[in-house]
């Protein structure tokens, strides 16, 4: 079964308490299966890092625009509405205390009776890891995996013990548990070898965005990582079907259709035909980027017109 989530945008598209409600419960009642919100919590004003979603590296976020926080604004979310599931894409792990996220995370699971399912990434902007006091950046990647493994250690365990490179626990409770057992999905954000390893090892999904230029996935492109992951997903000793694949995809109807159109942009036909190509290569789940650029009504009609003229072309 094909399931669709839509990525709900902040700055000047959507910064109101009621404009994040209003779209939240308007994905719902469309029959959207998640929502999403992204993570930063300040932006830099001199960002050298390079971006990994823009042609140039330049990265696309306005210092001067409202930015609110992803976890806050998903656990307020989780009270406004009722089915629909809720998550990060991307949490960046390193920016916070585990100890801490785990909890508000733990808190978001059970508020929601259920309903986080967590992305996570080890993010790109080297200047917003100082400007928090973050890990250092260079040990991003083994940083996200020793909290990752921390938090399932709380999630899981009655007497939570965890001795790492960069945390330890003992002699504590942790409680309430996640509602989910053993807890919360894990779908692990990026598109480089060591996301597909940290997938491999410890998400139940691996989360590429594939059509954002210049990282562009066609089926044919994704069909051999795919692979890898089912590769690397054996040798962590893991069934490798217990690691699923959800692409990111900016979504757009268009009237015209043309025939050097990237993925998932076209008429509806075209843009079910494209869900379809990917389904053939085992992905399911898509979180799609609607309106992107414009503010709240342009997005709310991204997300009906999706709703009422694809989905039923791909049932």
């Amino acid at each position: 079964m094909v399931t669709f989530g839509v990525n709900l945008p902040g700055g000047v598209a959507a910064t109101s308490p009621e404009d994040l409600r209003s779209l939240a419960q308007h994905a719902e009642r469309c029959g959207f299966d998640s929502v999403w919100f992204a993570d930063h919590i300040v932006i830099p004003r001199n960002v050298r890092s390079t971006y990994p979603y823009s042609v140039d590296g330049v990265s696309t976020f306005d210092p001067d625009l409202p930015l609110p926080e992803v976890l806050s604004t998903l656990t307020y979310l989780a009270g406004c509405t009722q089915r629909i599931r809720l998550g990060p894409n991307v949490l960046i792990v390193p920016y916070r205390h585990p100890i801490a996220t785990a909890k508000h995370l733990t808190m978001l699971d059970v508020l929601s009776g259920g309903r986080l399912t967590l992305g996570v990434g080890v993010g790109w902007m080297e200047e917003e890891f100082e400007a928090l006091g973050a890990p250092a950046y260079a040990e991003r990647g083994a940083v996200t995996d020793e909290y990752l493994r921390l938090f399932k250690v709380l999630w899981t365990e009655e007497h939570p013990e965890f001795h790492g490179q960069y945390c330890h626990v003992s002699d504590i409770g942790f409680l309430p548990k996640p509602v989910q057992k053993p807890h919360p999905p894990i779908w692990v954000g990026g598109h480089t070898g060591p996301a597909l390893r940290r997938a491999a090892k410890l998400g139940d999904a691996w989360l590429p965005l594939g059509t954002f230029p210049p990282v562009v996935f066609r089926p044919e492109d994704l069909k051999p990582k795919i692979a890898r992951l089912r590769e690397l997903t054996r040798q962590a000793g893991r069934p490798e079907e217990s690691v699923k694949v959800c692409l990111g995809a900016f979504a757009r109807i268009e009237d015209s259709g043309d025939a050097d159109r990237l993925p998932m942009k076209g008429h509806p036909g075209q843009i079910a035909n494209d869900i379809q190509q990917y389904q053939s290569i085992g992905i399911n789940d898509f979180i799609l980027y609607l309106g992107r650029g414009g503010g709240t009504g342009t997005v709310a009609e991204a997300i009906e017109r999706f709703a009422r003229e694809v989905m039923p072309l791909v049932g």
